[in-house]
């Protein structure tokens, strides 16, 4: 099953969507929080059409098990260039996941030349995909091939992550809500720190989607890089970006919880 074939939603009535959480896509007991804010993103987006999503805040406040998810989408505000939405998913009345987006056209003004700094030169056909053992890691990773660039769950003192991520089934098209997807989908920098896996939990997510994804080839993996910004009382945040070429597609920050 592809992205968005998972995160499809079905209007029901106005602004009252149905999503059917697949079984397979799971981190834990729920669906990994890059297929659940995709889905929210995927109900605002029908909401409100016409106008590319620039970012997306959410919250992830429970587990979203496989199995019929409502959402239920508010139009914020609907200005000339701007609209802004807010949508909510409940299972059996509980409330699990909320987001707000911000969509707007590009705006016609001068600005000045920016360029931040690239990652090195590299092609991800170049870097082979990483086996691993499906038993042993959360079982949405089966529907990403991961390029990576540092040692996966070494422990090192640099607590960065750094390689190419893509759907192993191909999209026909790029778009928001498979760029929350890819920006999920990777381990946390926090496992470099301690050199294996623990458990984890986002809970909350701020994306900017920085060009039109419909522009950027659906089949190629775009570069990842990633890095833990702050840790304290049990929670961390890290910072993350999707690369294409030298161009700086998508940011994100996360802030997790240690559970254990």
């Amino acid at each position: 099953m592809s992205f968005s074939d998972a995160s499809a939603v079905t209007a029901i009535s106005p602004h009252h969507y149905r999503a059917r959480v697949p079984d397979g896509w799971q981190q834990g007991r729920g669906a990994f929080g890059g297929l659940v804010l995709g889905t929210l993103l995927r109900a605002i987006e029908a909401d409100a059409p016409g106008r590319p999503t620039r970012t997306l805040a959410g919250d992830l406040c429970g587990p979203v098990e496989p199995g019929d998810a409502d959402i239920r989408v508010v139009e914020l505000r609907r200005g000339n260039n701007q609209t802004n939405v807010a949508a909510t998913l409940t299972q059996r009345d509980v409330v699990l996941a909320t987001a707000t987006a911000v969509l707007s056209a590009p705006r016609a003004v001068a600005a000045p030349p920016f360029a931040p700094a690239a990652p090195p030169s590299s092609s991800w056909r170049d870097v082979p995909v990483m086996a691993r053992d499906l038993a042993a890691v959360p079982r949405f990773t089966q529907h990403y091939d991961y390029r990576p660039l540092t040692a996966p769950f070494v422990r090192s003192s640099e607590p960065t992550i750094e390689g190419f991520i893509g759907e192993r089934e191909p999209l026909g098209r790029l778009d928001a809500p498979a760029m929350i997807g890819r920006l999920d989908a990777w381990w946390p920098t926090l496992f470099a720190l301690d050199g294996q896996p623990r458990p984890v939990a986002t809970i909350s997510f701020v994306a900017e989607i920085l060009v039109d994804p419909a522009t950027l080839a659906a089949e190629e993996p775009l570069r990842y890089r990633a890095r833990l910004a702050a840790l304290h009382d049990g929670f961390f945040v890290e910072l993350r970006e999707l690369w294409h070429g030298e161009r700086v597609v998508a940011l994100n920050q996360q802030t997790f919880a240690i559970l254990r």
